[in-house]
């Protein structure tokens, strides 16, 4: 290669390197212009999948994103520790910025009160397998009580059945509620996470929480109080919100008998009617969702 070349080539090479080192320069120019025009990026925390009100939430549930700075609102969270064991306080949708007014920390605003309806009242009573369809009773279930009631003394004493509510919401069986509030968050032995223990999982119960109006609250703490197990629990399916019209007051002894006797002499169909049972005092449907005699 003659010095003519070899001067050319270290020319070329040179034009080359400037070439390569303005063109990075150009882009690195551009790109501060854009990082100017939308922000800098920042780490903030997103709902991964959507997450319902009143959840617990946990680290499987959000991720960690890089998003502008200038379009995240100042109380974001950054850092998936700060927000594991938190509740929702309303629905999150998924990719949605998690911010502190988006959640709550676990206490009374998160417990059982919050799912309370307004004017309602949650009242806990004793079960059995027996009075509670052997056990298939699961929070969010509607159910109809019926109460055993016993009245008089000596020879007129008399025990009857009768529809004390329909249609009434089971908030808890035990300690087992219709979502996956945490009962307690606690710091692990090591002081490393957090050890939630849910309000989940209790198949086998001796209690059901239900949702009623107050006064129905004082005439089931007296039935409580007087016979643990005069109640009963009859599932219903949860398409079925239409009160049911009753075809006695009461059942008893009496009312059986009659009812089959009738049955049996053709008078009736062995079912019922509310106008033809031979029963004074019908029981209709009140806007209570109970009964009350009709006229």
């Amino acid at each position: 290669m003659g010095p003519n070349e070899s001067r050319n080539l270290w020319i070329s090479l040179g034009a080359g390197i400037f070439a390569t080192f303005m063109l990075y320069s150009y882009t690195q120019e551009k790109k501060a212009e854009l990082d100017k025009s939308i922000g800098e990026k920042i780490r903030v925390i997103v709902a991964k999948d959507d997450i319902r009100d009143m959840d617990t939430i946990y680290d499987n549930v959000v991720e960690v994103v890089e998003r502008s700075k200038d379009q995240v609102e100042p109380d974001a969270f950054r850092d998936i520790g700060d927000i594991v064991g938190t509740v929702a306080a309303i629905p999150i949708k998924k990719g949605q910025t998690i911010t502190k007014n988006k959640v709550l920390e676990p206490g009374p605003e998160t417990g059982m009160a919050i799912q309370v309806s307004p004017n309602k009242r949650a009242v806990t009573v004793p079960v059995s397998p027996e009075r509670a369809n052997a056990g298939l009773i699961r929070p969010g279930d509607r159910v109809d009580i019926f109460a055993v009631i016993d009245s008089g003394k000596g020879a007129s004493q008399k025990r009857e059945v009768v529809l004390f509510r329909q249609d009434v919401l089971i908030l808890a069986t035990g300690v087992n509620v219709n979502n996956n509030l945490p009962r307690t968050i606690e710091k692990d032995p090591n002081g490393r996470g957090l050890v939630q223990t849910t309000l989940t999982g209790d198949t086998k119960y001796p209690s059901i929480t239900i949702e009623v109006d107050i006064n129905d609250a004082q005439d089931m703490i007296y039935l409580v109080s007087t016979n643990p197990s005069s109640l009963y629990f009859l599932l219903r399916n949860p398409h079925d919100r239409k009160p049911v019209v009753m075809r006695n007051v009461a059942s008893s002894a009496e009312t059986i008998l009659y009812q089959k006797t009738m049955g049996q002499n053709g008078s009736t169909s062995g079912q019922g009617s509310s106008s033809t049972s031979g029963f004074p005092g019908q029981y209709q449907p009140n806007s209570n969702g109970g009964t009350k005699p009709g006229n």
